[in-house]
């Protein structure tokens, strides 16, 4: 059956690591914008050529509580803007969405972090208030509790702007967030604060295949973007990224071989997340369009 099939891009903090002069920081891929803005716009670039029709703004890591901890927190605005303006120097005049971001807010992986619920949605309401002129989307991305999934939703719905909810799972077992809290909850509160899609991201493929028939049942559209690391939660708060592992069992063609699956179980928005990149995308984009299906950048 031919569907149609939103294509996100892939990973970008990882992209900019492997790519950049300089040694991983705590702020990881901001640190790589501060210091060499042409590599980000050089990788949303490679993204589209591949046939990516979503880039994700490359603000993961600029949220007020990390900057404020490893940096300051007078680089939020900058940051925000500068995400802004080489994301839309990257589309040019090309019919690319653009998706906002939110993340978690002092790191991934560690929903024990998280602040209470209203303290994550002032926060989320204003990195919604720099990215919503500018984007298309917005993009909740790598959360692990449903604290964080209700009140960046909220956030993100208020702006006006169609919101998809991405959230992190157990590696191992597919049906729960990183905090242990089911993913039929956390999907349910995702669909209740007024999201237009639920899906799971920066978790391994497989999980991501275990967690579909739990998204499906809210009725929503759904999907994933897998990472491609051994263990991801071993990244401690306020850590590099050097200590991690790339899998090697996820070239392209194995990675498209799982998002295959996904789509199998109903997903229509697949893409990529960290150690996922353009080579990546161009063959998922291949294997897609080989499959009969048609590519688009929203849900409409």
């Amino acid at each position: 059956m031919s569907l149609s099939i939103v294509l996100l891009d892939g990973g970008m903090g990882q992209e900019l690591i492997h790519r950049s002069s300089q040694p991983p920081s705590p702020l990881w891929s901001a640190k790589v914008m501060m210091d060499e803005p042409e590599i980000v716009e050089a990788v949303h670039r490679e993204y589209i050529d591949a046939g990516a029709l979503v880039l994700t703004l490359n603000s993961y890591s600029a949220t007020p509580e990390r900057l404020a901890r490893d940096a300051s927190e007078d680089l939020f605005k900058p940051l925000q803007a500068k995400a802004i303006a080489i994301a839309q120097a990257a589309r040019g005049d090309r019919e690319i969405t653009i998706a906002g971001c939110l993340s978690p807010l002092y790191g991934s992986y560690h929903p024990e972090w998280a602040p209470s619920f209203e303290e994550c949605l002032a926060t989320y309401r204003r990195i919604v208030a720099e990215q919503q002129g500018a984007v298309d989307v917005f993009l909740c991305e790598t959360l692990s509790s449903v604290k964080e999934v209700r009140a960046a939703v909220q956030a993100a719905v208020e702006s006006g702007k169609p919101v998809w909810c991405g959230m992190s799972v157990n590696d191992t077992d597919g049906t729960k967030l990183r905090s242990g809290e089911d993913l039929e909850r956390a999907a349910a509160a995702a669909a209740e604060a007024g999201a237009e899609a639920v899906l799971i991201n920066c978790s391994w493929p497989e999980a991501v295949t275990q967690g579909q028939a739990v998204l499906k049942r809210t009725g929503l559209a759904h999907g994933g973007y897998a990472n491609g690391f051994t263990k991801a939660d071993t990244l401690e708060i306020g850590g590099t990224v050097s200590g991690l592992k790339t899998r090697t069992d996820l070239g392209p063609e194995a990675y498209a071989d799982h998002a295959m699956r996904w789509i199998d179980a109903g997903a229509t928005i697949v893409g990529g997340c960290c150690e996922v990149g353009p080579a990546h995308i161009a063959h998922l984009a291949q294997r897609l369009l080989q499959a009969g299906h048609t590519l688009k950048g929203t849900l409409k």
